[in-house]
């Protein structure tokens, strides 16, 4: 009877979802994105993800009541969904139907973290990581194994009827393939902890090269692998906490039965690199990520790393669409660098949300000077709140921070 009760829930917060899905204003916002994509914006979009969703529910409205673990997966996407419409919309778009995840399996590199976490609230989704170094030498390289994909189609089958159950007459079910997750520098750090990783860029460059040539194929590998079994993700919503919408993908001759990388956004980041020069930049990051960037229809490049000072290597980058420009950039270099060129993804500064005292000005402010700037330069813009790690306990900040955001886009 459980699983018949659940089954209630979801179709009641489904069917409130379709409803919102079906407004004009969805449509609308997707062409929007597809302006921004395509380098002829008709005004900045704003997006706000990787929230702090332990601190918002003081109404109850994230609470999850279903029993069933699988059930309760979708029950937190669809509250999430309804949450963020009603307080914090912004650009986001609400889709007409459910992705049910396939059960595709990755074996990844063979190699686990060993590590010490700190956590100051249980609740939080964040925490503090500080990794042993695994790797002394270059014979450790042989630890790193080549990735295996496999599929379970029965598996997939029966997640698919089950979803079919719960949502059919109301939101159209899809099978969800891999959003592939690419970056060579992030499982390294994981391996030798960042200071390691810096350390031996200077002082053991035979190892940190055999490393990124290691990841640098088995990503190769897992990318073919991954099209031979017709497993990838095809007509992305979001890429990187942004709008992927474009009427540039999926490619020519696409196979929904056999999407490729062609057809998709890859996303690139290297957010250790913050701290090394651009030729090092290029040696270790670009010369091993570009036959990933080469096989994909476009690309998102950067996340918190500062990339105003390595403008001159990132256009190298084939099919780059979006330049991040983190916190931590100089945003009038930046704009000067990107121009009309690509789009200027600014990651305004999540503290503003997250200190003691909620300043409405200092947000305000942030949002005039890069709006001037991206002006100045031509520059097409959008505007991306992440990394959210806390608002001290006061949800409503988000939903100020939006209506902001939205009035200053819109002005």
């Amino acid at each position: 009877m459980s699983l018949e009760r659940d089954r209630q829930v979801l179709r009641e917060l489904a069917d409130r979802c379709a409803r919102i899905a079906a407004l004009p204003v969805q449509e609308e916002k997707r062409m929007l994105w597809k302006k921004l994509n395509g380098l002829r914006p008709e005004r900045p979009m704003v997006m706000i993800d990787q929230i702090c969703w332990s601190e918002l529910n003081a109404g109850g409205e994230l609470t999850l009541v279903c029993q069933d673990e699988r059930c309760r997966d979708y029950e937190q996407t669809l509250r999430r969904i309804l949450y963020q419409w009603a307080h914090f919309p912004v650009d986001s778009v609400v889709d007409s139907f459910i992705r049910v995840p396939m059960a595709v399996h990755n074996s990844g590199f063979g190699i686990g973290s060993k590590e010490n976490i700190l956590t100051i609230n249980p609740t939080s989704e964040v925490s503090s990581h500080w990794y042993h170094n695994l790797f002394r030498s270059p014979e450790d390289v042989e630890k790193i194994q080549t990735p295996v994909i496999t599929h379970d189609a029965n598996e997939t089958k029966s997640r698919m009827e089950m979803a079919e159950w719960l949502f059919g007459g109301i939101m159209e079910t899809r099978p969800e393939g891999v959003n592939p997750y690419l970056s060579i520098w992030d499982p390294i750090c994981t391996w030798m902890g960042p200071e390691g990783v810096l350390t031996a860029l200077a002082d053991q460059p035979e190892l940190m090269h055999a490393m990124a040539g290691k990841l640098s194929n088995g990503y190769l590998s897992m990318l073919d692998q991954l099209e031979a079994l017709g497993v990838l993700c095809h007509h992305q919503s979001l890429i990187h906490c942004t709008g992927a919408f474009t009427d540039e993908l999926p490619g020519q001759n696409f196979n929904p039965q056999k999407p490729r990388t062609a057809d998709i956004w890859m996303m690139g980041l290297a957010q250790l690199f913050a701290a090394v020069s651009p030729a090092m930049f290029a040696e270790y990051e670009l010369a091993y990520s570009m036959p990933l960037f080469e096989r994909f229809g476009l690309v998102y490049y950067g996340c918190c790393d500062p990339l105003h000072d390595k403008m001159k290597q990132v256009r190298a980058i084939p099919r780059l669409r979006k330049v991040s420009m983190s916190p931590w950039a100089n945003q009038a270099k930046g704009a000067q660098e990107i121009g009309a060129d690509f789009v200027f993804s600014r990651k305004p500064n999540p503290a503003f949300v997250a200190m003691h005292t909620f300043d409405e000005r200092l947000i305000e402010e942030e949002f005039r000077q890069t709006l001037a700037l991206c002006a100045q330069n031509g520059c097409p813009v959008e505007f991306i709140l992440k990394d959210i790690s806390t608002v001290c306990g006061k949800p409503e900040r988000l939903d100020k921070w939006a209506d902001i955001a939205m009035r200053c886009v819109c002005a």
